[in-house]
Parts: C-alpha cells; sequence; structure tokens
C-alpha cells in the first residue's frame, strides 16, 4: 500500500515493528551453510527468512567440489532461479522417458519449476562450480529422493 501521495508505503503496525522499512545488507562473509543440503554439495543462504525477515524470497549459493553429483532431490513449491557463476555444473532431470542433461557455462541461468526432481553434477575433475540460487519461498526447501523419477 501507498500514501496519499502514492509514492512512500504506508506502513503498517506489522512492518514498521518489523524487519521490512529497511534496506538489508548481507556481507559474503556472512552467508550461513545452516540451510537445507544435499549430498556432495555445499549450500549457504544469504536472504532469507531467517537472515533478513524475508517472506517470499531465499537466495543464496551453492558449491561444488570437482567430480561431485548432489542428491536426486526437488524444492517442493518453490521456484527455483540459478545464475552460473563459475565452472561448468550440468543440472540432470528425468523427462518421463529418459534423463535430460543441461551442461552449463558461467553467465547461464537455468529455472527449475517446482517439484521437478533433478541433481546438479560437476564433472569437472580440477575445477569447482558456484552457482547463485533464488527461491521463490523465504526459506531453502531441499526434499532428497531415491531416483529421478517414480520407482515401481
Amino acid at each position: 500500500m501507498a500514501t496519499a501521495d502514492g509514492f512512500h508505503p504506508d506502513f503498517d503496525e506489522r512492518t514498521t515493528q518489523s524487519t521490512h522499512n529497511r534496506v538489508h545488507h548481507v556481507k559474503a562473509v556472512d552467508i550461513s551453510s545452516d540451510t537445507a543440503q544435499s549430498e556432495g554439495l555445499r549450500r549457504f543462504a544469504a536472504l532469507s527468512g531467517t537472515s533478513v525477515g524475508a517472506e517470499k524470497l531465499w537466495m543464496g549459493e551453492t558449491h561444488a567440489s570437482p567430480s561431485t553429483a548432489s542428491s536426486n532431490h526437488h524444492h517442493g513449491d518453490s521456484e527455483t532461479a540459478i545464475y552460473v557463476r563459475s565452472g561448468h555444473p550440468e543440472f540432470v532431470f528425468h523427462d518421463g522417458a529418459q534423463e535430460v542433461r543441461i551442461s552449463t557455462s558461467p553467465g547461464d541461468y537455468v529455472f527449475i519449476p517446482p517439484y521437478l526432481p533433478h541433481r546438479e553434477e560437476n564433472p569437472d575433475p580440477n575445477t569447482p562450480a558456484e552457482v547463485v540460487i533464488a527461491r521463490s519461498t523465504q526459506e531453502a526447501v531441499v526434499v532428497n529422493l531415491p531416483a529421478l523419477y517414480p520407482l515401481q
């Protein structure tokens, strides 16, 4: 909501007393590994409900060591946007008939829809991969799975 001038926010009592009336700055050294994890990756939270009071967004980064792969997983009802910062990570999902592998390079973007089982891999034997992640929920949701497709 805006005030009568149509420009300035009209903070109600809830937002005035919360974290919603200021800009938050999280330094790179202050990101937290206290977030949902999958085997094979190291996730770090930067902006979340816990760190800045976010209600509709989670943002952080994931590091994949050389020659590693995550567990199969999905992110619940979160839409996930990924920016490849370094390395050449691969994103693997099952299209109903077979596994599909998307190879990426620095500067690429990847979108993962809600509930889509997938895994991240870093096949490079020497170079780590790092990605920046934004999700449409305020906390990181990671549901680890036994496979990318339903087991019979």
